[in-house]
């Protein structure tokens, strides 16, 4: 890439994104790095407040955070809905916190606030080798995302996806070599309850980080 080139990452304050973040800033810089942070009615708030510490932390050029609080007229899930119990249904295959749609309207909205910057970089923290089911994880949906992006604005979009192949031992693994991987562990939120770090250590979410974790660490101390 150009010395001139910059990056939007979409930043949730989350294990995934985060680790995201200090892999942009290592090959961008920080002075070349964005970040798009959203708020769409997700229950556990806290999260925004968590995501606008650490790009504040890290001195991030812009962390830009928009409003979709609108979120919860068209769709209903586990995230959205505080009355909601978290659970996994064996026989559906993934949990009920699936956002219908989220991670393309996350990239829609990105990408027209990254042109807006002459950015064409944006960095999105799925995965499809570690993940609940979710089908906007999928390395074909985004791909697909990326063409429709690119026809609908006729911009030379990068759809960026760092952690695509890895597992979340992976993560770890790719946290610690950059040197962050205490900072992730102890700063991040990735709990679907809100539970700051560790977690609240039963909900989907937390039950996989922490078994990627351990696998990590097992791995290392073995190594």
């Amino acid at each position: 890439m150009s010395a001139a080139e910059k990056a939007l990452v979409i930043f949730s304050g989350g294990q995934d994104s985060t680790t995201c973040l200090f892999k942009a800033i290592r090959e961008y810089g920080g002075h070349n790095v964005y970040c798009i942070i959203f708020l769409y009615g997700q229950k556990h708030g806290d999260e925004v407040k968590v995501a606008q510490k650490i790009a504040a932390d890290q001195r991030i050029s812009a962390h830009k955070l928009v409003d979709l609080a609108w979120y919860g007229q068209v769709t209903t899930n586990a995230l959205l809905d505080s009355a909601m119990e978290i659970s996994q249904d064996a026989d559906v295959g993934c949990p009920n916190t699936v956002v219908d749609g989220r991670n393309m309207l996350f990239l829609l909205v990105a990408a027209i606030y990254a042109k807006s910057l002459g950015i064409r970089d944006i960095i999105l923290g799925v995965s499809e080798t570690d993940f609940s089911g979710y089908p906007d994880c999928r390395e074909a949906f985004v791909k697909s995302c990326n063409v429709t992006l690119n026809l609908a604005m006729d911009y030379p979009f990068r759809v960026i996806t760092p952690l695509m192949r890895l597992t979340k031992a992976q993560t770890w693994q790719l946290a610690d070599n950059l040197g962050v991987l205490e900072y992730v562990a102890k700063n991040t939120l990735t709990c679907y309850n809100g539970v700051i770090g560790s977690g609240c250590g039963y909900c989907p979410s937390c039950v996989l980080r922490q078994r990627g974790y351990d696998e990590y660490m097992r791995g290392k101390a073995e190594g």
